[in-house]
């Protein structure tokens, strides 16, 4: 009986949830690494930024103009018309520190300038006679304001000692230009998960391999997976720290996963996992050469491996598996390139924004469909579409590119978002609503 689309991405979840909470040193665990700010966006955080002072620092201008004292009971009732002059004092630059407000003047004051003390408000220049800066001594006729009128109060932003940026939220450009104002050159985010990539099968050349320097050999394809799921891992926040081309020997792959899965001992001492997770693809169906589930789903594993081969209601990506080797967490995908991709984007990439706080999820839109379009029963099937987002009195559309097929590549790279077609549903017309993904 084949497995629900929804069943097995609980599946995958829990599984990391629970392998990564047994081992020690783990992304789940882990106290957080100091990365410089200009790295740190799209990555989490893993504790609280604590505002260590106000924003803005002090009271300034918000505009260049004349700062003046406005008196509370003077405040309450301003009128438009009325206006006053005041003697023209020493001009307040940017990053000085002035002297106190002397009754009866107003220095010219730039924007950003620090208020000086006893000041509480500021009228922009264009509403001074004259509407240029005068000279010291000068007199200048102002219009009646209100006390904090054009000012920028101390800790009116950020206060110091507040919670700014929250432990595990997945920071942006603008969580690093606030870390920057508050005197921060590095944050704690968590470290990336490290994965070992391993693509299986005879067939497969590694691009560059010396095999094919006179041409690709007859029956042979260049892996396009490794590179596929390398970038989707990136962007999503993972590390491939190894990747493989293995050939279909049970004792070869085993031999592999013996010299890459493991714990190494830290500085501490603390034993630390070689690889957070690995990543199969291919060799995990019913053919005769399945190299996966001969290695790992027979007695040749031993007790090192808990595997779990199954068949789940999704076109493309059937066939897949899950486990463990030495309790780090194992997931097969099925071979063909847009399988590989589809079984990352369904069940791995969130599994990783629920456990660990990035990637961001995919947005989820509903679009119109530009063409009928067919399912086979009892599938959620996903298609490769190019997503066209709404425009003036235009509803957003979505057209299928390629077909059903899991090795149409091509049409992949020209996709801009993936088309879910829910289990049950077997035809679709024009103009129908369906889910769909922007990638």
């Amino acid at each position: 009986m084949r497995r629900a689309v929804a069943e097995h991405q609980e599946a995958v979840e829990q599984l990391l949830r629970r392998s990564w909470a047994e081992l020690s040193g783990s992304v789940m665990d882990d106290g957080g690494t100091q990365l410089p700010l200009a790295q740190s966006p799209g990555r989490v955080l893993t504790t609280d930024l604590v505002a260590p002072v106000d924003l803005p620092p002090f009271a300034n201008s918000q505009m260049d103009g004349y700062a003046i004292r406005v008196d509370s009971h003077q405040s309450k009732k301003v009128d438009l018309a009325e206006s006053t002059s005041y003697v023209v004092a020493g001009t307040i630059a940017a990053g000085a520190v002035p002297d106190e407000l002397a009754p009866g003047h107003a220095p010219p004051i730039m924007t950003g300038a620090m208020l000086p003390a006893g000041a509480n408000a500021v009228v922009p220049i264009e509403l001074a006679r004259p509407s240029q800066f005068a000279a010291p001594g000068d007199m200048v006729v102002l219009p009646a304001t209100a006390a904090g009128k054009f000012v920028r109060t101390q800790g009116s932003d950020v206060q110091h000692g507040s919670v700014v940026v929250a432990a595990g939220t997945l920071l942006n450009a603008a969580h690093a230009g606030l870390a920057a104002a508050l005197g921060c050159t590095e944050l704690p985010v968590r470290r990336k998960p490290r994965v070992l990539l391993l693509t299986t099968g005879d067939e497969v050349l590694a691009p560059g391999d010396p095999a094919a320097v006179g041409g690709l050999p007859p029956g042979m394809i260049f892996d396009a997976n490794e590179a596929l799921l390398r970038a989707s891992l990136a962007d999503a926040g993972a590390e491939v720290v190894h990747s493989y081309v293995v050939r279909d020997d049970p004792s070869a792959l085993l031999r592999l996963l013996e010299g890459h899965v493991g714990s190494v001992q830290t500085g501490g001492g603390v034993p630390e996992p070689n690889v957070d997770l690995v990543i199969s693809v291919g060799g995990i169906s019913a053919g005769a050469f399945e190299v996966v589930r001969q290695a790992l789903g027979g007695p040749n594993a031993g007790s090192q491996a808990a595997m779990e081969f199954v068949s789940v209601a999704l076109q493309p990506g059937g066939p897949q598996a899950l486990g463990t080797y030495r309790g780090v967490p194992f997931l097969g995908f099925p071979g063909n390139p847009v399988s590989a991709f589809v079984s990352f984007e369904i069940f791995l990439r969130p599994a990783l924004s629920a456990l660990l706080g990035a990637p961001a999820k995919r947005r989820v839109v509903v679009a119109a469909l530009e063409q009928a379009m067919t399912s086979p029963p009892g599938k959620h099937q996903i298609r490769r579409g190019i997503y066209s987002g709404p425009e003036f009195e235009s509803a957003p559309s979505v057209g299928e590119i390629g077909g059903e097929s899991s090795h149409l590549l091509g049409a992949l790279a020209h996709a801009n978002a993936l088309i879910n077609i829910p289990a049950g549903v077997t035809e679709l017309q024009a103009g129908a609503k369906v889910e769909v993904w922007l990638l």
